[in-house]
């Protein structure tokens, strides 16, 4: 019996010896996660369903994760923020398996609206922009830039204008790449109504990233902001034309075996919405014109050439007539009236082209050679004289106030206005690249930019004032002007710079972190400067929420100077004014540090993102500046220091049920310290507190009819008189109040599949729509006019923007 025992347990052992490897074998499920164009989609989740078991994407969009066999089915889900989540099905698991997923974006076009996707998880400062809402933004500029001026940071105070302020900084401090080239804009530009298009045309558009402060090492050298723009290499014919009151664009875009193509062209009438400003009756004949390609060529899968290439033309011709404005309090209001004569006649003509040849031997290394240049021809030639009259409302009837006389008169005078500037530069730039993937977790990028830079220009302006018979300023051996500027500069440099920068993404007990560390130097021969700038991105998507991230990023940025921040206004003997370049001026400096959250949630099944970012940017060696309409005007000199710190909300989803808005908030506090003599001031494009609003809708029903609106309700910017400079009291300008809303109206939709054949087969898609800008009718100010009475009393005179102005438009794509 005991015998009989002790073989009954032998064998039970012996069969659970046998049978433990079975019940303990781990397979491997393994893969890529993909978009639809082959690109890897980082931090996408893929999980077992019904298990804890399942892994995150890596760099390359690599997964990998083990599990026990099973001889039942199983269900793997794949899922990343901004894409269609995807599942597979496996009858058992009982091998290793290998399985490739491609995900397709949320986007969805619904007779117009966009829906687009929030984006996968941000690990960067860098914010994903979806093309397809650049075409549903309303807005007189019709680009890029005013959709970004709805971004949390950012403020925009000039409807005319593509320039942006993020988060107190000049126009100058922000950076926009084309495919990975650095993009100038012409330098003379003094107003918004002379700068036309700006260089990103949204038709060619394909990829759109934007960064507000904190971004990585492989970004140049500049304090606030990085636009970076990808376009279009087509895969089939495409096109659309676009045509309205303001203008019109048109683009192609095709391909032919290995050759890639794409080609638009721009123009833009601004008399139309010219004639919408309130205050001055001129005749306006403003063209502004734009041509653009972009070629691409694979002599083989590792081996390709491409080429960008972009002309432009602007033409802006002023001839002012009469010029009213009414201003001051209800209790003390002023009149100023202007009788002109003369005209202003701009031309800036600008070209660029670049040729990149991407080499990628393997998968896991890539290098790019790009050669570009620039050059851009400026002229700015004014006489324009002015009879003006100041009156005090409250003093006198209208009939006094008309013909100048009586007590309610402050001021009587004429002006005189003349310019003959002109202004040549010459960019070459040469820029190496490389992409090293070290491992599935691991990627190393490095860069050299060589850039040579030529500039000359020659100013001849000045301005004549006559008060009550006498010139200003008064005296009597010579016949003064009011203020004079010469200058006959030619400017000669080289610049160098080079990155490092790692990309390490580790996967810790508590979730997984995202680290950028990367350092970047630069040299300017001009003034021997040589800078250093470490910067650090990391990023923590905890376990406990997956709908959860943080982000940290700082490091030392400087803006590098470039001819405008040279000039150093100078006196001779007589008075004079002339331009003189200070070779003692350096690169201003700014230490920053940003703490940022994402967290996604959904109320009522609808998708929706809050965003916070916590800053404070400690600023170094500033070189002031005066704003004058879109023209920054430098004191030539660092002289100052100071902070700028804030925070910015954003709340993104879906405010009306498939379809993407968003709502942010700016709160700002900064200042700078000039030092003796000027003291503390506010920034000069630093508003206390910026809100925002881009919404899209549809009737219900009938999805064919869409409406966008886009709103912007800005604080004053400081004001100062430039003719006396820093030595002038500062006051806060009148907040920037403007809705614009769009209705659009889907004719033709042929992915509804109709119209297969006959002439409207050949759409893919045609729309109508009407536009209208200043939906409440708002008088906004851009700047000031400095006029003084008999009694030497500054008086700031508003120059206002745009009122309320329509625009109808149509757009046929194929």
């Amino acid at each position: 019996m005991k015998t009989l025992g002790l073989r009954i347990v032998f064998f039970l052992l012996l069969a659970l010896s046998t049978l433990e490897p079975v019940l303990a074998q781990q397979y491997t499920i393994s893969g890529y996660v993909l978009d639809r164009d082959d690109k890897p989609i980082e931090l996408a989740n893929v999980r077992v369903q019904g298990r804890a078991i399942g892994a995150y994407t890596n760099l390359k969009g690599f997964y990998s994760f083990s599990m026990p066999a099973s001889k039942d089915s199983i269900t793997i889900e794949y899922s990343c923020l901004g894409y269609k989540s995807e599942e597979r099905k496996l009858s058992s698991l009982a091998s290793n398996q290998r399985i490739n997923i491609r995900l397709a974006s949320s986007a969805i076009d619904l007779g117009g609206v966009v829906v687009s996707a929030q984006g996968r998880k941000q690990t960067s400062t860098m914010q994903a922009v979806k093309t397809d809402l650049i075409k549903a933004n309303v807005s007189p500029t019709a680009g890029v830039e005013s959709l970004i001026g709805t971004y949390a940071g950012v403020s925009q105070n000039n409807e005319l204008s593509s320039q942006y302020s993020v988060r107190g900084g000049s126009y100058d401090e922000n950076m926009v790449y084309v495919n990975g080239i650095e993009i100038y804009r012409p330098l003379l530009i003094r107003s918004a109504e002379q700068e036309g298009l700006s260089f990103v045309n949204p038709d060619l558009t394909d990829q759109v990233q934007f960064s507000a402060g904190g971004f990585t090492a492989d970004y140049g050298d500049k304090i606030s902001s990085v636009l970076d723009i990808k376009y279009k290499r087509p895969e089939e014919t495409e096109g659309s034309i676009t045509g309205g009151m303001m203008g019109g664009s048109a683009y192609i875009g095709t391909r032919m075996n290995r050759l890639s193509m794409i080609t638009g062209l721009r123009y833009k009438a601004g008399n139309t919405l010219l004639k919408s400003l309130n205050d001055t009756q001129a005749e306006y004949d403003p063209h502004y014109f734009d041509a653009q390609a972009y070629l691409h060529y694979a002599f083989s899968t590792k081996l390709k050439l491409s080429f960008l290439t972009n002309v432009s033309y602007t033409s802006y011709r002023f001839v002012p007539k009469t010029r009213e404005t009414n201003f001051g309090t209800l209790e003390n209001i002023k009149k100023f009236k202007i009788y002109f004569s003369g005209k202003e006649q701009d031309l800036f003509l600008t070209a660029f082209g670049a040729v990149s040849l991407e080499h990628t031997p393997s998968t896991d290394f890539r290098q790019t050679l790009t050669f570009s240049a620039f050059r851009t021809r400026e002229q700015e030639t004014y006489d324009i004289s002015g009879s003006y009259f100041l009156n005090d409302l409250g003093a006198q009837d209208p009939s006094a106030i008309e013909s100048g006389t009586g007590s309610g008169v402050l001021g009587i005078g004429n002006n005189h206005e003349h310019a003959r500037n002109h202004l040549y530069a010459t960019v070459a730039n040469m820029v190496y690249r490389t992409d090293l993937n070290v491992s599935e977790t691991q990627r190393w990028r490095a860069g050299l930019n060589l850039k040579l830079e030529q500039v000359n220009d020659h100013i001849n302006e000045w301005e004549k004032r006559d008060s009550m018979g006498y010139t200003l300023p008064r005296k009597e051996e010579i016949l003064a002007v009011w203020r004079n500027l010469y200058s006959d500069i030619r400017m000669r440099s080289m610049r160098a710079s080079a990155f490092l920068q790692d990309h390490i993404r580790l996967q810790t007990s508590h979730g997984v972190l995202s680290l950028t560390p990367g350092v970047r130097a630069s040299y300017w021969s001009f003034n021997k400067e040589f800078t250093v700038s470490p910067r650090l991105n990391t990023s923590f998507a905890p376990d406990f929420n997956r709908n959860l991230i943080f982000r940290l990023s700082g490091g030392l940025y400087y803006q590098a100077p470039f001819y405008k921040e040279l000039r150093l206004e100078q006196k001779d003997q007589h008075d004079n004014r002339y331009v003189a370049l200070n070779k003692e001026t350096r690169s201003q400096a700014a230490a920053i540090i940003l703490l940022g959250s994402d967290l996604d949630f959904l109320i009522a099944d609808r998708k929706f993102k809050f965003t916070t970012e916590l800053y404070y940017k400690r600023l170094y060696r500033i070189n002031p500046y005066i704003r004058e309409n879109v023209k920054i005007r430098y004191y030539g000199s660092n002289i100052g220091s100071g902070y700028a710190t804030g925070i910015d909300f954003k709340l993104f989803g879906e405010f009306v049920p498939g379809i993407d808005s968003w709502l942010t908030c700016s709160l700002l506090s900064a200042e700078q310290n000039l030092g003796k003599g000027i003291g503390k001031i506010p920034l000069m494009n630093a508003p206390k507190y910026n809100l925002s609003l881009f919404f899209q809708d549809y009737f219900p029903g009938y999805k064919q009819i869409s409406l966008s609106l886009r709103g912007v309700l800005s604080g004053g910017l400081p004001e100062i008189n430039p003719a006396k400079g820093f030595s002038s009291a500062a006051f806060e300008g009148s907040a920037y109040k403007r809705i614009d809303i769009g209705m659009q109206y889907t004719l033709l939709d042929n992915s509804k599949q109709k119209f297969r054949t006959g002439l409207w087969s050949a759409f893919k898609k045609i729309q109508l729509g009407i536009d209208l800008f200043n939906l409440f009718d708002i008088s906004n100010v851009n700047s000031y006019y400095w006029i003084s009475d008999v009694f030497n009393q500054q008086y700031a005179v508003p120059n206002y923007l745009t009122r309320r102005q329509w625009n109808l438009r149509f757009t046929a794509s194929f």
